[in-house]
């Protein structure tokens, strides 16, 4: 963030909204049509679960989806990353084992970290987590307590998982009493309508045998400033997660849970996501673009279909941090591969993101990264 922050430099680093594409106006309007009771409300603490006008209306955004909202028990938490957090303390005892995709979303390596578990790292293709190392791992005589995936427009990997991978994966775990945390903060975000049925959700599938703890976000659809996100889970994890929510913050925000819940009410929500969507995908296919146009063959990526990220694979023996300081000379940052490792090790790779940076910074800057790129190599 230092960086970043720094006069003249652009950043493909933040997994962050573009400040303008928040929808100012029209959250102005909404909260300026509130009568006083409900303003009141926005300033006074709530219930730890979350107000009931937005659990209701956001149960039905995400029943839309195919979510179990009715049958299991939703809670609104300060982001998705406090979600992750209370699942950790809820499972997790020091020295306990995680299953988690390398490379992973540091938020959640953080948050099992703290609790101090063992992190093992599962392999990550394009359809998705290993189906082989899940396998092996399913069957340890050290099973693990919770299996962690982001299966839609992954964070770092931008992939979206295959139908076929996401059963794969659930027909391994059934049965074997490992809890799995699907985490789904930018599945909104798609570009294309054809990806629409690789987007439901693990947990709407209701698999036998398996406990799926659903987590989301309004950071993505909405602002992260609002410090909202959600958790789905059935009755018996969700009352362990109350009880560490109010020791955490006893409730989230209700100043902006009044604001999401008017700007779910209103309709506006939905206009609001294709825009964003729709200008999302305008940078990433200009990234990709100038990517193919510039980047050395021996460097392996896929074009996003959604989200906000493109991970570069670069050769085994080049060093990213290399690449970084190279491209830093020139004013631009990205995060560096080791970040997103459980066990920090792997540099050959880096994420760039295409959400915080606008046409003309994409297109001044990803050619400084390729250069950069091609100097390292060059250098071996």
């Amino acid at each position: 963030m230092k960086l970043v922050t720094r006069p003249g430099i652009i950043s493909f680093a933040g997994g962050m909204p573009d400040n303008d594409l928040f929808p100012i106006s029209e959250v102005d309007e909404l909260f300026g049509r509130l009568d006083v009771l409900k303003k009141q409300q926005a300033f006074q603490y709530g219930p730890t679960p979350g107000l009931p006008s937005l659990l209701e209306s956001l149960g039905e955004f995400l029943a839309a989806r195919g979510l179990p909202t009715e049958r299991e028990r939703l809670m609104i938490t300060t982001g998705s990353q406090q979600a992750i957090s209370i699942l950790a303390r809820a499972f997790l005892d020091p020295g306990d084992r995680v299953l988690v995709e390398n490379p992973c979303f540091i938020g959640a390596l953080s948050a099992f970290k703290s609790c101090q578990a063992e992190l093992t790292g599962l392999s990550v293709d394009k359809e998705g987590i290993s189906i082989g190392e899940l396998d092996v791992e399913a069957n340890s005589t050290d099973p693990a307590k919770l299996l962690y995936i982001t299966p839609y427009f992954h964070n770092p990997g931008g992939i979206l998982y295959s139908m076929e991978r996401k059963r794969r994966l659930v027909e391994t775990l059934a049965w074997k009493d490992i809890v799995l945390i699907e985490d789904d903060a930018y599945g909104e975000l798609y570009f294309y309508e054809e990806d629409k049925p690789h987007l439901k959700p693990i947990k709407a599938e209701n698999p036998e045998g398996l406990d799926v703890c659903y987590t989301g976000s309004f950071s993505k659809i909405l602002g992260p400033g609002l410090r909202l996100g959600w958790l789905l889970a059935s009755e018996e994890i969700y009352e362990r997660c109350e009880l560490i929510k109010q020791s955490y913050d006893a409730c989230s925000p209700s100043f902006t849970q009044v604001i999401a819940d008017e700007f779910i009410r209103s309709g506006q929500i939905f206009p609001y996501i294709e825009r964003v969507r729709t200008e999302y995908r305008k940078r990433a296919l200009l990234m990709g673009d100038i990517l193919e146009a510039t980047l050395p063959t021996d460097v392996a990526w896929t074009r996003p279909r959604g989200g906000f990220y493109i991970w570069l694979a670069l050769p085994e023996h080049i060093d990213a941090s290399e690449v970084l300081e190279l491209s830093l000379e020139d004013g631009v940052v990205f995060v560096i591969g080791k970040t997103f490792d459980p066990q920090g090790r792997r540099n050959n790779t880096l994420r760039l993101s295409y959400c915080n940076t606008d046409a003309s910074q994409i297109e001044r800057g990803i050619p400084i990264i390729a250069s950069a790129i091609k100097k390292v190599m060059n250098r071996y």
